[in-house]
């Protein structure tokens, strides 16, 4: 019995039909701003305990549209945010006018300011364990008053059912309000789906979102973030790694989505 099936059939107690979505790639990402999105998070987040967002971008999308069982992952959260620049540019092509850029980042800075005010309590899931310390020391020292209920840097293998379970019931104990999950694409959307309904908190997964954080990697500057370069930052500081995955999406991105619609 994995997690997913001790926690028994998941029932969604948020309305997806409110939230406005733009298909694209067959990936339905959410068609909102920001401010839509720290509005609904903070209206719903009870409701939205057992759930995952998904921090959606070119790479993530691409994915899923030749990967049928990770499209259903991407699609079976509450909603997939346009963390890429060029899926809100094409969302707003198709109509979606209020379609903004959401990086993981940015969202998970966002909540973090407003925690301590609204008694939010995290639970942080992913990387290593020097990182993790570091994070701690970053955020106690950048956002006073946070509840951190727990850190956890998983083995660099599968867990065990029992370890997978004892780590459920370990999250459960510290009630989180969120569950910042740091295991890159698509290892962490996988993760998600497979908890979804067996641990409490809104799962959100983040990426490097706890490297920015704990400084061990430099965002890009604002004026490539805000030209949609941020992913050309990243491959100069990752070039090995990287360069393959871009330069297939990317391509296949351009063609299918901008070029041919889907």
């Amino acid at each position: 019995m994995n997690a997913q099936e001790k926690g028994g059939t998941y029932k969604r107690k948020i309305d997806k039909t409110q939230i406005p979505v733009c298909n694209i790639l067959s990936v339905d990402i959410a068609a909102v701003n920001m401010d839509w999105l720290l509005e609904f998070t903070e209206k719903h987040i009870r409701a939205l305990s057992g759930d995952y967002l998904c921090v959606s971008n070119v790479h993530t999308t691409v994915t899923a549209y030749e990967d049928e069982e990770y499209r259903a992952v991407q699609n079976g959260g509450v909603m997939a945010i346009p963390d890429g620049g060029p899926l809100s540019a094409v969302g707003r092509r198709r109509g979606c006018a209020q379609m903004e850029r959401i990086t993981g980042p940015d969202y998970m800075a966002r909540i973090l300011e407003i925690s301590a005010e609204k008694g939010y309590r995290h639970y942080f899931y992913g990387s290593t364990q020097k990182t993790l310390d570091k994070l701690r020391q970053r955020l106690v020292k950048d956002y006073p008053g946070i509840q951190i209920v727990g850190m956890f840097s998983p083995p660099f293998r599968p867990m065990t059912e029992e370890e997978d379970l004892a780590f459920v019931e370990k999250v459960n104990e510290g009630k989180p309000d969120f569950l910042w999950v740091a295991l890159g694409a698509p290892k962490q959307e996988k993760w998600m789906a497979a908890h979804q309904g067996a641990v409490c908190g809104l799962m959100v997964g983040v990426g490097a979102g706890f490297d920015y954080f704990a400084g061990n990697i430099k965002r890009a500057p604002r004026w490539m973030q805000r030209l949609n370069l941020e992913w050309l930052y990243r491959l100069m500081q990752e070039p090995g790694r990287l360069f393959k995955r871009y330069w297939h999406t990317n391509l296949k991105f351009i063609w299918e989505a901008v070029l041919k619609g889907k």
